[in-house]
């Protein structure tokens, strides 16, 4: 990463973590891009340089997610089973964001209940990129054999029910992120996806 992109990477940072306390404090609609800026320091075209819209701050960290299980995926040890890799990329993933942060989030993501059907875990083309690579690890052609594809969409959506069980959890006393997803993950988990046809 270059000087420049992690100063954007920067300032991206700070205008989310300023935006998320607003939203935790008055409400995701109560708070305006202008108060954003300004808390974080920034004119509001420089705010506008870095961020689209105010849900695409909440939305976002689930996004950027995707590259990231597409990499560990790709790093796990080659005789691990599909469903396997696939499973602990998506929980190293989940778990690799500091509990305080992701705590943050969900308080600022609570006060916008409205953007919790549009929580999606990545994009196609990492979903893409996560069937071929699981196609690789079962030795079979994702062309002709849907079984790499039903797994990535499968393990997704636990996923993605895992984060949106979280999200919508009220009781302090809930279960973390990470409980939650690798709770979801389990139950797609299978002998059938480590035998070829």
């Amino acid at each position: 990463m270059s000087l420049r992109e992690r100063q954007r990477a920067l300032v991206r940072a700070e205008i989310q973590r300023v935006a998320f306390a607003l939203f935790a404090r008055d409400g995701f609609d109560a708070v305006t891009t202008d108060q954003i800026a300004a808390e974080a320091g920034i004119s509001p075209s420089t705010y506008f340089r870095h961020v689209r819209s105010k849900e695409d701050l909440l939305l976002d960290p689930v996004r950027e997610g995707g590259a990231g299980i597409v990499a560990l995926l790709d790093e796990r040890p080659v005789d691990e089973p599909a469903d396997v890799a696939l499973s602990q990329a998506i929980l190293v993933r989940t778990g690799a964001v500091a509990a305080a942060e992701v705590e943050q989030w969900r308080a600022a993501f609570r006060t916008a209940p409205h953007l919790l059907d549009r929580v999606a875990l990545i994009t196609p083309e990492h979903r893409t990129r996560l069937v071929e690579l699981v196609a690789e690890r079962m030795s079979v052609d994702p062309g002709t054999d849907s079984n790499p594809g039903l797994l990535v969409h499968l393990m997704l959506a636990a996923a993605e029910f895992g984060y949106l069980q979280w999200l919508r959890e009220t009781s302090t006393r809930g279960a973390s992120l990470p409980v939650c997803v690798e709770g979801a993950l389990v139950a797609v988990l299978d002998q059938r996806w480590r035998t070829n046809p």
